[in-house]
């Protein structure tokens, strides 16, 4: 596929992410409107003043709403430039004309200086009243430009706060990044910075004088390994510096990015969910209501995401969030600055069968945000490690990464393997640059990859693929969770990736004596074979399967009780064996 072909599907799915997202909006809206209005109905004047400023303080792009009453009386909150003004008071009247006649009015999309608003008026199912509303869609521009980045529609920028460098992955070469297929393979890392693992603990003397010699202006430690920063030397100069002691491995201070037939069947769980029967195909591709007459997962299987943080404050996460930890802002809430960790949070864990919204995958598991990335969507080496370490040391049992890099950097290496010796199941994503090269942390052989499929069953036409590739799920035009009250459709392997986080959620619900080896073993073993027969560098194993891995952990003895019972079996049989001779004595 010629570069510029990709540069074409890509900007093809950011359109449809943003179409998509624009349908989300307005079918929630109206919702809201709906069951507002019967709060209006039933309360005073100063009532209605009331739950309509609640309402814009919950939905921040709900601009102006106004409530007309049965006394021709309007009721008007929120406010308006008088360019938006100008521009909308025919859709106003038009709104107003139609809920008179007991319709229900949308328009079209209305681009003012570059924002787009729509205007919605609901009529009141019992009376002539009707609310009406100004929605300022800033969400479809934050999709926008998220997706662009998040595809490599664009090259990286270098935001202002990031003094970062491109560099062939495996050579260390530096390379200028001026077009996006240009992405593929780079990695990028900080100038003045490395990271150092020491193979003994320098003294407090050695720590100083390495501090004198190269300057430097910052230092972070996580075990053995530093994170240092010099105000004079850049990252080759320090590396050169850093071989002279006694080092395991110096190397650059990556960025990572955000990355998006059983005999029986149970009975289907469909959950009345606003935008599941619609929208959200991703669930039933993947057996997931089916799945659920097995096993709707457990409060006791703790799912980390470590990304950009989530939405504390969502509607539709509420009751489904742990308490998180912030490593950019350590005294601040892990709250998402980006949008990417509330989307990947809904895929995993929306509430189900609340009537609005979105369905997560599990009905019980709760996601612990770790947030790693900044509000650019990037972190670099340290802050990824350190979540990770942190989310094992707090009960995780399974950890989502939808980030990644084409760095196999040593220092995220070991964070990773500190989690995988503590049984947790890490799954992350392969990547967004339709590319051979192996990404990080999915390519680690601890970590399941995951390649993005579409509703179809065919490869995402982002999606990167290679043998490191374990399994598949759905990862374009996914519905989920935004902040501020919102929904977006996303696409990206970061939002195929949580699909699998889910499953194996479910998978240590339904038994929780499974190792994590195991539960890797169950969805790869399970999944649905897509594309060439067998493993295949595309899709590994196939796309997950959510009632056949259900119904095969619900069914597996752990490798450990069998051990215990082929014991106890060779016991009873050494048991027998000895009573009978016993008994042969006595007549012998």
């Amino acid at each position: 596929m010629s570069a510029q072909r990709e540069i074409e599907l890509k900007q093809q799915t950011v359109s449809a992410d943003v179409r998509l997202t624009d349908e989300l909006c307005r079918s929630q809206c109206s919702l809201d409107f709906h069951q507002k209005i019967k709060l209006l109905n039933n309360s005073s004047t100063q009532g209605q003043t009331d739950v309509l400023e609640k309402m814009i303080t919950a939905h921040p792009h709900m601009t102006k709403l106004i409530w007309s009453s049965n006394e021709n009386k309007e009721i008007s909150v929120g406010s308006l430039s008088s360019t938006v003004t100008n521009h909308i008071k025919k859709e106003l009247l038009l709104a107003k004309q139609s809920t008179a006649q007991h319709k229900e009015y949308q328009s079209l999309p209305l681009i003012v200086n570059g924002q787009t608003y729509f205007v919605l008026g609901v009529p009141s199912p019992t009376n002539k009243a009707a609310l009406i509303g100004v929605m300022h869609q800033k969400i479809l521009t934050q999709v926008a430009q998220h997706q662009v980045k998040h595809l490599r529609v664009v090259p990286y920028p270098a935001d202002n706060h990031w003094k970062i460098e491109s560099v062939d992955s495996s050579t260390l070469r530096d390379v200028k990044v001026d077009q996006p297929h240009q992405n593929e393979g780079t990695s990028h890392y900080h100038k003045n910075q490395v990271v150092v693992k020491f193979k003994k603990q320098p003294t407090a003397s050695q720590l100083q004088q390495i501090k004198n010699e190269i300057k430097s202006t910052k230092i972070k430690k996580l075990g053995y390994t530093y994170v240092f920063q010099s105000a004079t030397m850049d990252a080759k100069q320090l590396m050169a510096y850093f071989k002279k002691w006694n080092i395991e491995y110096v190397e650059p201070h990556y960025l990572y990015l955000t990355n998006e037939n059983p005999a029986t069947i149970p009975s289907v769980n469909e959950p009345n969910d606003l935008l599941y029967s619609k929208y959200q195909w991703n669930l039933p591709i993947i057996e997931t209501a089916i799945g659920w007459g097995v096993g709707k997962g457990s409060e006791n299987v703790i799912v980390a995401v470590v990304d950009t943080g989530a939405d504390l404050d969502h509607p539709d996460l509420q009751g489904r969030l742990k308490p998180g930890y912030n490593v950019i802002d350590p005294a601040s809430p892990p709250m998402d600055d980006v949008g990417h960790g509330t989307h990947v949070a809904g895929v995993i864990s929306a509430l189900v069968n609340n009537g609005e919204g979105v369905a997560g995958m599990t009905w019980y598991n709760p996601v612990m945000p770790v947030k790693v990335l900044d509000e650019t969507g990037a972190g670099n080496t340290y802050n990824v490690a350190q979540g990770i370490i942190w989310a094992a040391d707090h009960g995780a049992k399974v950890i989502n990464m939808s980030l990644g890099n084409y760095a196999d950097a040593n220092f995220l290496h070991d964070a990773i393997k500190y989690a995988f010796d503590k049984d947790i199941v890490l799954i992350a994503a392969s990547g967004n640059d339709n590319t051979e090269e192996p990404g990080y942390p999915a390519a680690y052989p601890e970590v399941l990859a995951v390649a993005a499929s579409d509703n179809a069953k065919k490869k995402a036409t982002f999606s990167n693929f290679g043998n490191y590739i374990g399994v598949a799920a759905p990862g374009v035009n996914i519905p989920s969770t935004y902040p501020h009250n919102q929904y977006a459709a996303l696409s990206g392997t970061s939002m195929a990736s949580p699909h699998v986080t889910a499953l194996a959620a479910l998978i240590r619900s339904i038994n929780p004596k499974l190792k994590n080896t195991e539960v890797m073993e169950i969805m790869r073993r399970t999944a649905e074979d897509l594309g060439t027969p067998g493993k295949d560098k595309y899709f590994g194993y196939g796309q997950i399967d959510v009632i056949r891995a259900l119904q095969e952990a619900e069914g597996h003895t752990t490798a450990a009780a069998q051990t215990q019972k082929k014991s106890s079996a060779n016991f009873l049989q050494g048991w027998f064996s000895r009573q009978v001779d016993q008994i042969n004595s006595l007549f012998s």
